[in-house]
């Protein structure tokens, strides 16, 4: 599931702005089940292209994350080296990632992986901003060698990391990392799940919307936690911000579950805001819609 992509405000660098959802890049489909997603495509190095789906796209559904931290995370001051795939896309813990990989360097990386423990840490870039130091682990979950030595993966989102230092850049990136954990917080567990329960309350109300605006019917929108915890929670609702890869790298660097939620559950808000405004002007013209 994707939400529309976010219009970032004038402030769009900064931590504190507070984008809205674009209406008009709602997908064909704004219901709680699995889908796929492309992020600004025209930024994705060639070695990356997804077989039968548009390039570099991410599965994104409540089901494929984890209700709780698994208990054998590392812990935040492990350092490790970790083979790195810069992309234009930003991995949340918990999402699908599919892979096409033809590059010859890149291939070389794949045949090292399969050896070890098929791990490697996703990193976004763009042309404006560059490389960020803060990702996410993509485990291989499935793998098929293709013709030409070629390599289709389906990846998931584990833990975030922050590079610490570059060990070499060829063939391919490797890094220094170090874990990113949530800071636990002083508000208490009933503070966030009441937090996650209004994010979610916000994000069933712009999908409604949504699918008013653009002629679907406004069907009731099902469970979307799904049992899941306020921190995994915190991650979904991030995923499912399509086209604003910015916005997603700013949830995913916070290291405060409620910090997080808040973010999103503004970002929310205005979106509404923005959708119920366009709700009436579109009652008030029917023509215009």
């Amino acid at each position: 599931m994707a939400l529309p992509q976010l219009i970032p405000s004038s402030s769009s660098s900064s931590l504190s702005h507070k984008p809205i959802l674009n209406p008009n890049s709602i997908s064909s489909s704004l219901i709680p089940s699995p889908r796929f997603f492309s992020p600004a495509s025209a930024a994705a190095p060639a070695l990356f292209r997804h077989r039968h789906h548009k390039p570099n796209s991410l599965k994104c559904s409540a089901s494929s994350f984890p209700e709780k931290h698994h208990t054998g995370s590392p812990k935040s001051d492990d350092v490790v080296e970790l083979p790195l795939f810069p992309l234009p896309l930003v991995l949340f813990p918990g999402a699908i990632l599919p892979l096409q990989i033809f590059e010859f360097r890149y291939r070389m990386m794949m045949h090292t992986l399969l050896q070890t423990d098929l791990r490697f840490g996703v990193i976004y870039t763009d042309a404006v901003s560059g490389t960020t130091d803060v990702g996410c682990v993509g485990e291989v979950v499935k793998h098929e060698r293709l013709v030409d030595d070629r390599f289709f993966l389906i990846c998931k989102g584990q833990e975030r990391f922050r590079v610490t230092n570059l060990v070499r850049t060829k063939p391919y990136l490797v890094a220094e990392v170090t874990w990113l954990e949530d800071r636990p917080s002083g508000n208490g567990e009933e503070d966030l799940d009441a937090l996650a329960n209004e994010v979610e309350s916000y994000m069933k109300d712009v999908i409604r919307l949504s699918n008013r605006l653009s002629g679907k019917p406004e069907k009731e929108v099902q469970d979307l936690r799904r049992n899941l915890f306020p921190t995994p929670f915190s991650f979904f609702v991030g995923s499912t911000f399509e086209g604003a890869p910015r916005e997603q790298q700013a949830l995913l660097e916070l290291e405060d579950t409620a910090a997080r939620l808040k973010r999103e559950k503004e970002t929310l808000r205005n979106t509404l805001n923005y959708l119920t405004a366009a709700s009436a002007v579109k009652d008030v013209f029917p023509s215009n819609s």
